[in-house]
């Protein structure tokens, strides 16, 4: 099974589905979104694959959302999207895709649709706190 992460190294979530992925005997292609940066195609796709709009994707904390007014009511998708090319950070994280579909894997257990996890493979986040469901 192939995988594609969409990553922030420095997420503890985005840490902890990287390691369960590989756990699970992946490698996954990891895109370091911070770095590589969105177009707004990619963000459509993306979204629309997970079911998931703009606002449900923006990320709220330790990004620049409030000081843009981003967090107002009625802004719109559009102004959302234009944001999130300008500024990878506003797009949570992580974002996988594997042929089970797209998900925003937030918490790190709903990787676990996206997978099947082997035999006596025990997932586990960071904090040794499994993932399960």
């Amino acid at each position: 099974m192939t995988a594609v992460i969409y990553h922030n190294p420095d997420c503890g979530t985005s840490r902890n589905v990287l390691a369960a992925l590989q756990a699970c005997g992946l490698e996954p292609v990891v895109i370091d979104y911070l770095s590589e940066g969105w177009t707004r195609a990619q963000l459509l796709g993306l979204f629309a694959a997970a079911d998931v709009t703009p606002r449900g994707a923006l990320r709220e904390t330790k990004s620049p959302a409030a000081e843009l007014g981003l967090l107002e009511n009625g802004v719109s998708d559009d102004a959302l999207l234009e944001a999130m090319t300008r500024h990878p950070v506003l797009v949570n994280r992580p974002f996988v895709c594997t042929p089970k579909g797209v998900r925003l894997c937030r918490p790190s257990e709903v990787l676990l649709d996206l997978i099947d996890v082997p035999q006596g493979v025990v997932l586990a986040k960071e904090d040794g706190s499994p993932i399960i469901r």
